[in-house]
């Protein structure tokens, strides 16, 4: 047998979810595309995409979660690619603050959310 899969969505739990929110539409211009709330409140789910792809990064929120996630060695990243001159879009999240490692070498650098997730950032290839 041979499966054909597609990605559909990358899930991360977030403690704020407003603040994550907002991150994501500053710093890399994605927008909620959809929510789902639990009837008792107990859990936000929102799905953020680039409008371009279809992929989308869900945002966990839970009503009953009381401190920050601890993500251990954090080995796991997502990656994206930004349009527009890659050298201002680093300068503009080096304003953010939120630029935590860069591999000059390599080209490429990382920012992380409000709950201290990795995001990749490469130029996209044309």
């Amino acid at each position: 047998m041979e499966i054909k899969a597609r990605f559909d969505h990358y899930n991360i739990n977030v403690f704020d979810l407003s603040k994550s929110i907002k991150f994501y539409e500053d710093a890399l211009g994605f927008k909620e595309v959809r929510r789902k709330e639990a009837s008792d409140g107990s859990f936000i789910l929102v799905y953020m995409g680039d409008n371009v792809t279809g992929f989308t990064l869900e945002l966990t929120w839970l009503r009953d979660w009381n401190r920050a996630y601890n993500l251990g060695d954090n080995e796991q990243h997502l990656c994206v690619r930004v349009e527009g001159d890659y050298d201002d879009v680093r300068a503009f999240h080096r304003e953010m603050g939120c630029v935590c490692y860069e591999n000059k070498e390599m080209g490429l650098y990382f920012i992380n959310d409000p709950d201290g997730y990795w995001i990749e950032i490469l130029p996209l290839k044309k």
